[in-house]
């Protein structure tokens, strides 16, 4: 199994401020239309097929794989991606939180298994790497916060 974690500051220095209720309205429209924040090409589908009071099922082609994920929303906390179709099977998180001091933190966290592969074999063990690297989930959240200070700017969010 995959287990990745990764938390960083929403309001690093030097940065335009960022409200809780900023953030989670980024958060929401990433889960909608994941195509507003991904580089352009990585998804060329995204799409929610189905919604009711307490999620939405989503449907996207990301790096080439048709995904079908059933996504939960506790407002202004927390985000939860359920891999019902695609490579992976599990959960991704992404949750705003205050940490001990009061600053506003992002975190993801996911545990995962890669569907038709050895649990714990060569496949996993490299998406784990890929996880866990400067490129994985921790540049995500600074992709995605850098993103929400854009449509922030172009009055978009």
């Amino acid at each position: 199994m995959i287990y990745s974690t990764a938390t960083v500051p929403v309001n690093p220095e030097g940065g335009t401020k960022l409200t809780r209720e900023q953030v989670w309205k980024g958060l929401e429209l990433k889960a909608r239309d994941a195509r507003l924040f991904l580089p352009p090409g990585l998804c060329t589908r995204c799409e929610v097929v189905e919604e009711s009071a307490v999620h939405f099922v989503r449907e996207a082609t990301i790096t080439g794989f048709h995904i079908r994920e059933i996504i939960t929303l506790e407002p202004q906390s927390k985000v939860t991606f359920f891999q019902a179709t695609g490579p992976r099977e599990g959960a991704i998180i992404n949750e705003v939180f205050e940490n001990e001091a009061g600053a506003l933190q992002l975190k993801f966290y996911c545990y995962l298994g890669l569907r038709g592969k050895e649990h714990d074999g060569p496949e996993e063990q490299a998406e784990q790497a890929q996880f866990d690297s400067d490129k994985g989930y921790k540049s995500a959240l600074l992709s995605t916060l850098k993103r929400t200070r854009e449509l922030l700017a172009e009055g978009r969010l």
